[in-house]
Parts: C-alpha cells; structure tokens; sequence
C-alpha cells in the first residue's frame, strides 16, 4: 500500500516491530563480474591470474552467490578476513573456498 511505511512510522512500537522487504533480482553475468572486480581492487587482492584461473574464480564466487548481491558482499568480508588470517595477496579459488567454508548461509 502506497504511504503506509510513512503512516506506520508515527507509531514508534509499532513500528519498530514491523518489517519492510524489498526483493532484488539476482544480478547478471556482466553486473557481478564487475562488483567481484571492484570488489577484489578494493581488497587489494589482484586477478592477475592468466584467464583460466580468473574465470574458475569467477565462476566459483557465482556458484556459491547464485548472483544474490548482499551474499556477495557477505562473502567477501570473509575473504578479506581469510586473506589477512594467511597474508594472501592474489584472488584464488582455494581462497574463496575457505571464505565460504566460514560463511553461514541460510536456506536459498
């Protein structure tokens, strides 16, 4: 109902027990290939990697995420935390698999 989140916010215990959702649809090929890039400049971890290893990277963030932005987000705080633990300067799949192994995912 367009206005109710306005109208419920005047009733502070109310609404704070109230809930909104907003449902995102998975990204794209192209649009999470470009946030896992980001994403691993913003680490400083390099995809310096010949482009095999590169796309099984990839693949496997895409394999693990199913495309869902906040799970990749989620994922990758693991991988900064797994990439400082082992002082590991460039992107593998061993290293994502040790992120994930840590992550809790819900049920997809």
């Amino acid at each position: 109902m367009p206005g109710l989140q306005k109208r419920l916010a005047r009733y502070g215990q109310l609404y704070s027990r109230i809930g909104f959702v907003h449902q995102f649809r998975p990204l794209s090929g192209a649009e999470l290939q470009t946030v896992i890039k980001r994403q691993s400049l913003q680490l400083g971890l390099g995809l310096e990697l010949d482009d095999l290893a590169e796309t099984n990277v990839i693949h496997a963030i895409i394999r693990i995420t199913g495309g869902n932005f906040r799970l990749v987000e989620r994922l990758f705080a693991q991988i900064e935390r797994v990439t400082q633990i082992n002082d590991v300067t460039t992107l593998t799949a061993d290293v994502i698999l040790a992120a994930q192994e840590s992550l809790v995912i819900g049920a997809l």
